[in-house]
């Protein structure tokens, strides 16, 4: 039975590092995942006096009397930046911005196939945070938003929240507000499931970083108590006693809002009793234990989210009695993962050209996320929609498209319908574009290379 069980073991780590084998084949095949393709008629060669010179010119000066007509005549309406400066890739930590150049490739990919927006990879080769904010802010004019990735704590911070006030398109940073926003509405239905109130509840929150200090925050504003949320970094749970944390105002508040109870220690202590723990910490497997996991309350929900592999392996956290395992990976059920949420977020906002995105706009797009399964269709192996169920994205594009125009951040005042039908349009043209230049032979097939 034993030998059985190891090799039921090595079976599923072996599945587990496929996805890295083949992602080094197929990079180098492709030599990078986008491109820049026409999106307008070239007839022949005069069309160019048109697109170009001298046609073109009559354009910029209707732009340059009435600006806004930038967004009329211009993909800016379409367009957004992913900017990083490389220092937080993934679970790698700071490895540069040539090396987080895949990843924000990757990014644009999502974007257009998922969404329908036009992406563009921006690695910036510089690490300073005034830097990095004047870097976004001179870029507005080419952009109708910025999506901030994969930037360090505690600078991610700072640069979110002045470029968020200071800017006059919609700025996120998908680290924070994009995994916030799809934890919260794993987590909805997740408490659905084992038929839990998030005010009754005891959280543990293992890391204290970008993504879950904007976790807890949503989870708050949603109705979670604070004084039973207990979180934890590198050097055990915030509390009121952690003067060191006052030097990052995020966390010291959470040091003095949260953990009433001044629970001191470690993961082991404050995942005692717990009733949920969300887990965005350091790459596993062994960062949290299964004996930490028999400790927590009954039915307890495990999210454990670092990439590229969760804090303790979902069987693992099942065999410990775990009613709901989660991770951020596609190649376990489950996944809290943000294209879940970013690709509808940006056709929303974008859509109805918002200048901001709120947390209460964050808040209606995860609800409105949770609510894409039916109350009676989740089940604890499925509390979330996958990128298959592609409709979720123009769904989530109306329900923060709506709420920005009720919270007058919005330049354009659409109807829900209207909003979800353009982005159910746009979506579907650029899924058709990809399949048909797969079809034709212009994103060549690359079996033999796997």
């Amino acid at each position: 039975m034993k030998k059985q069980k190891k090799n039921d073991v090595r079976k599923l780590l072996k599945l587990a590092r496929e996805p890295s084998r083949i992602s080094k084949k197929l990079h180098p095949f492709y030599r990078g995942k986008i491109e820049v393709i026409p999106k307008c008629r070239v007839k022949n060669l005069d069309d160019f006096s048109i697109w170009y010179s001298p046609g073109v010119a009559a354009v910029c000066i209707d732009i340059y009397k009435n600006p806004d007509l930038v967004y009329e005549y211009t993909n800016k309406w379409n367009s957004v930046a992913v900017v990083s400066d490389g220092t937080r890739v993934l679970g790698l930590g700071d490895i540069g911005p040539e090396a987080g150049m895949p990843v924000m490739e990757g990014k644009a990919l999502l974007y257009k196939y998922l969404g329908g927006v036009d992406a563009y990879p921006i690695c910036l080769g510089t690490k300073d945070e005034r830097e990095l904010i004047q870097t976004v802010k001179v870029l507005q004019p080419s952009f109708g938003g910025v999506n901030l990735e994969d930037i360090e704590q505690p600078k991610c911070f700072p640069v979110l929240n002045t470029l968020r006030n200071e800017c006059r398109i919609p700025v996120w940073h998908d680290d924070q507000q994009g995994t916030a926003l799809v934890t919260l509405a794993g987590f909805i239905n997740a408490l659905k499931v084992v038929g839990k109130k998030i005010n009754k509840i005891k959280i543990t929150m293992v890391g204290a970083g970008a993504a879950n200090v904007c976790i807890s925050r949503l989870l708050i504003l949603y109705g979670a108590n604070p004084a039973n949320i207990i979180m934890t970094d590198v050097i055990g749970t915030l509390h009121k006693e952690r003067v060191d944390l006052k030097s990052c105002p995020e966390k010291w508040l959470l040091a003095v809002d949260t953990n009433a109870s001044n629970v001191c220690g470690g993961i082991k202590e404050a995942m005692e009793n717990a009733d949920a723990v969300i887990a965005l910490a350091a790459p596993g497997p062994g960062i949290i234990k299964k004996e930490w996991i028999q400790k927590m309350a009954k039915n307890p929900i495990v999210f454990t989210c670092a990439n590229p592999t969760p804090e303790i392996w979902p069987w693992e956290a099942k065999e410990a009695g775990a009613a709901i395992v989660a991770t951020g990976r596609s190649d376990f059920e489950n996944q809290v993962n943000n294209s879940l949420g970013f690709p509808g977020v940006f056709r929303g906002v974008l859509d109805v050209r918002a200048f901001t995105i709120t947390d209460t706009m964050c808040i209606a797009a995860a609800t409105e996320l949770a609510s894409c399964i039916a109350d009676n269709k989740i089940r604890p192996d499925k509390i979330l929609p996958t990128m298959d169920d592609w409709e979720i994205v123009p769904k989530v594009a109306a329900a923060i498209g709506l709420r920005a125009i009720k919270e007058k951040v919005a330049n354009r005042k659409l109807s829900y319908d209207k909003i979800y039908d353009e982005a159910k349009t746009i979506i579907k043209r650029s899924r058709s574009i990809t399949e048909t230049m797969m079809k034709k032979g212009y994103i060549k097939s690359a079996k033999d290379k796997i």
